[in-house]
């Protein structure tokens, strides 16, 4: 059985005639299509909406969350470097000023965050609340 129908196979074969014609144009910018492929897909998106048989849409591939995180952890230092070498003077100036700033972010998120019992009062502190508590009382009453 056929995967694509006769009438989604002339859609691309139009699409692909008007390409190389210089007719063809995305939907989306209006810009001449030139590539190939992007005219089979315009072909294969209008026989669809006509109802044409066509198989759906290939589903976007998914890949391992740890190994991009890995490899955009590894780039980025390199863009940066390449950035700061073609920053202009008011860039320079512009990371100058930013980048304490993410320095003192990162600080704070490392500092481990304080137990329950180190928010809790002090010996000395406490025990001038104990003193405390008695003139509340006192100017209470009176």
């Amino acid at each position: 059985m056929a995967k694509y129908s006769k009438k989604s196979q002339d859609k691309v074969e139009e699409n692909m005639h008007e390409m190389k014609e210089g007719k063809l144009k995305s939907g989306r910018s209006g810009r001449k299509v030139t590539n190939p492929k992007q005219a089979i897909a315009i072909g294969l998106s209008e026989a669809r909406k006509e109802g044409a048989k066509v198989p759906k849409k290939a589903a976007a591939k998914k890949s391992a969350a740890p190994k991009k995180k890995a490899a955009a952890k590894k780039a980025a230092p390199k863009k940066k470097a390449a950035a700061k070498k073609r920053a202009t003077p008011k860039k320079k100036a512009a990371a100058k000023k930013a980048a304490p700033r993410k320095k003192a972010a990162a600080k704070k998120r490392a500092t481990p965050k304080k137990s329950a019992a180190k928010k809790r009062a002090t010996p000395k502190k406490a025990a001038a609340k104990k003193r405390a508590a008695p003139r509340k009382k006192a100017a209470a009453k009176a």
